[in-house]
């Protein structure tokens, strides 16, 4: 079963990231999953600097919001950097919608739920449907797996009218 977890991750991030770079995430990972070491070989994860801190710095939990949600990326302690370009303490954002942490030795899910931004990208602006939603910050590094150890923003709740 965990092999195909890492085939099913090379094949995500062979889909998401295929970007010009000296340090070529897809090889990376395939030297991961094919590599003659046992089952447990973990897929690369980048080391997050000591005190970083990740938050929405808007909206704020609680915030009750018509239209679209303009959401706002803060970082401190780290840098970001495209998805594909392997530059030590960066990464670039994913932002959680209705749905927990995911699986943290594996690569982001891209869904309606995981909204990558491996452009590099700091605030988003989103259509939720009126109700009541979560959301929270993941920093994925250039393979989109979360640092070691993760870093996450608090969850917050948000109403949509």
């Amino acid at each position: 079963m965990k092999h195909t977890l890492k085939i099913a991750a090379a094949i995500f991030v062979a889909a998401g990231t295929i970007t010009a770079c000296s340090n070529n995430p897809i090889e990376a990972v395939k030297d991961a999953v094919t590599s003659d070491s046992d089952s447990s070989t973990a897929l690369p994860r980048s080391p997050s600097a000591d005190g970083t801190r990740l938050t929405i710095l808007s909206p704020k939990d609680g915030d009750v919001i018509s239209g679209p949600v303009t959401v706002v990326f803060g970082l401190e302690g780290m840098g970001i950097a495209p998805a594909g370009f392997d530059v030590p303490n960066t990464g670039h954002h994913h932002l959680i919608i209705n749905a927990g942490l995911p699986e943290m030795s594996l690569p982001i899910p891209a869904d309606d739920n995981y909204k990558h931004f491996g452009g590099g990208q700091t605030e988003t602006s989103i259509e939720l449907a009126a109700g009541q939603h979560t959301l929270q910050l993941l920093l994925g590094n250039y393979l989109h797996i979360p640092h070691d150890p993760p870093v996450a923003s608090d969850a917050i709740t948000i109403t949509v009218k």
